[in-house]
């Protein structure tokens, strides 16, 4: 599968469950809520962090890709996680999205080229 990396570095940050979901920043912001914690990946964390895990990178899994399809993440975990690297995944409508340790980018960069995908410079609209 071809995949692209975006450029930007990224925090994964929580915030207690009743805070306010903060305004977008930059070109990637997800949000998950549930009742232990909200959760927001995004270049700049918010002030009112509980916590905050810098110096992530975003793969974006080229998509859209067909709910029926199976096997997608675990195509891209399996060598990654065989390489000795962690991932934090996110899912979205269209397509999936790992995040690494931008430390460990060049390692992933090659285990996935190994499995077989395709790292691309650009994402067809």
């Amino acid at each position: 599968m071809d995949y692209k990396i975006l450029e930007s570095e990224f925090c994964v940050c929580q915030l207690p469950p009743q805070a306010a979901i903060p305004p977008p920043t930059g070109g990637f912001f997800s949000v998950t809520r549930t009742t232990e914690e909200l959760s927001v990946v995004c270049e700049n964390p918010p002030t009112d962090s509980v916590k905050v895990d810098a110096g992530w990178t975003v793969l974006q899994v080229v998509g859209p890709l067909d709910f029926a399809l199976t096997g997608i993440l675990a195509s891209f975990a399996a060598p990654l996680a065989g390489a000795g690297i962690s991932i934090f995944s996110i899912a979205t409508f269209d397509t999936d999205y790992i995040l690494v340790k931008t430390a460990n980018l060049p390692r992933a960069v090659e285990a996935l080229a190994a499995a077989g995908h395709r790292r691309v410079d650009t994402v067809p609209k």
